[in-house]
């Protein structure tokens, strides 16, 4: 398997108040994990700065000039809830997307089989004309619509298990058939979306896990709702919203999952793959809040990448 990493200086520039759970901290915990040598063999690229017109692609042009609107020249700017933006925040946001769209051109190219984002802010709470939830552009729905509009794709599956519900991602493809949106999460949780009758066009498949459950729960739900759905989709990519804050160490939620389900949960993913969509995964960093938790994860999610 070629994994290539997508990274980029800016992602620590985007600046949150003390005490903030979605910090720096966060992506340079799992850097100092990734200088591990089973990691020698990662592919890193620069993740490019994106030109606006892609938000376009799944927000519409007010939403982009809220966001540009909303970044101070100093300080950091409370403009949403908890959604917190700073004068590197847009460029920040901007490069995550950019760092997206770089990851499906790579893989639809056949330069790499499968590639990891370690972008900040995360994107899947931005919903269509709103952003929240620590994310100001839906990362993962504009890869997926990169990869119709610039590549042909037919059919993308969003399979996304931050522990908090993906209602960006889902507001976004609500009544798209082209785009499979599969979410584990905690719930009852921010934002408070995820049941299992909320399916869109018969393409959304909510799969919610109680409080304080942890690794049977998890892969039960993903053996019983998820692969099966994805499986039958038949999608020609896969893009995981990989968020790791429903590990057990984790302090905005209350599951109890290990960084082996992740390997567990990657594996999975990357048989179906295989099946339908010539090994190609592209995986996003979402959420993740206990720094620990988070590296360990990550890695294991990124070296299972790499084996394949």
């Amino acid at each position: 398997m070629t994994t290539i990493l997508f990274e980029n200086p800016i992602f620590l520039e985007h600046q949150t108040p003390e005490g903030h759970p979605e910090r720096a901290d966060r992506l340079r915990a799992l850097n100092i994990a990734l200088e591990h040598e089973r990691f020698a063999a990662l592919a890193r690229e620069k993740a490019p700065q994106a030109n606006e017109d892609l938000v376009l692609l799944a927000h519409p042009e007010s939403h982009l000039r809220a966001v540009m609107q909303a970044i101070p020249e100093e300080g950091i700017n409370h403009f949403e809830a908890d959604t917190h933006a700073s004068p590197a925040s847009l460029q920040a946001a901007l490069t995550g997307v950019g760092g997206a769209v770089a990851a499906v051109d790579a893989v639809l190219s056949g330069k790499a089989d499968n590639a990891f984002v370690a972008a900040r802010p995360p994107g899947h709470h931005a919903e269509r004309e709103k952003a929240m939830g620590f994310c100001f552009f839906n990362n993962a729905a504009i890869a997926a619509r990169h990869a119709q509009k610039a590549h042909g794709v037919e059919r993308v599956a969003i399979v996304d298990w931050d522990v908090h519900h993906g209602n960006g991602t889902q507001d976004i493809f609500w009544d798209d058939p082209s785009v499979l949106f599969c979410s584990t999460h905690q719930m009852p949780l921010y934002p408070g979306t995820g049941a299992k009758d909320e399916t869109g066009a018969g393409n959304i498949v909510n799969a919610p896990l109680s409080p304080d459950t942890g690794s049977e729960h998890f892969r039960e739900a993903f053996k019983s709702r998820v692969l099966p759905r994805v499986a039958d989709f038949r999608p020609d990519l896969i893009i995981v919203s990989a968020g790791f804050d429903a590990h057990h160490r984790d302090p905005l939620a209350q599951l109890n999952l290990v960084a082996e389900d992740f390997d567990w949960a990657t594996a999975k993913l990357m048989e179906l793959a295989d099946r339908s969509a010539q090994n190609r995964v592209v995986s996003l960093l979402e959420g993740g809040y206990d720094l620990q938790g988070l590296a360990e994860s990550a890695a294991t999610h990124i070296h299972r990448l790499m084996r394949g």
